[in-house]
């Protein structure tokens, strides 16, 4: 499964690191990314932009995203959660994603890994980002 939504499931395990464990070498991302995409040079340099894109604009996405979101503190989230919110708001305002289809592919990611309300929680507050943008 060497698509665009496992290069986003590949980039969202490496947030929740980072998240967790600030320290790691870029290198050593970009060679497990590498790996995980099987090589497909394509995949693997959309997956490194993802990663590199999102942790670079951070600040400014945690802060987009606090604005946004009521009596929820971006500590008090879930960290998948979290960094779902943090890789589909990158691709909405900095990456070229359009708008639909960065919502829809966090959607999926939080079904996929966060709880039964993360889909719910992830459409409501990218949805607002989106909105806010244009």
């Amino acid at each position: 499964m060497a698509t665009r939504r496992r290069a986003r499931e590949i980039v969202l395990q490496l947030l929740y690191e980072a998240d967790l464990n600030p320290g790691r070498e870029p290198e050593s991302s970009y060679a497990f990314v590498k790996s995980r995409m099987q090589g497909r040079k394509g995949l693997s340099d959309y997956s490194v932009g993802l990663l590199s894109g999102t942790l670079e604009h951070r600040e400014a996405i945690d802060a987009r995203i606090s604005e946004l979101t009521t009596n929820w503190s971006l500590s008090r989230m879930p960290i998948t959660d979290r960094n779902i919110l943090r890789l589909g708001a990158y691709e909405i305002l900095y990456g070229g994603t359009p708008g639909s289809v960065a919502i829809t592919e966090a959607i999926a990611l939080a079904s996929r890994y966060g709880d039964k309300n993360s889909p719910r929680f992830v459409n409501g507050i990218l949805d607002k980002v989106f909105k806010g943008k244009e």
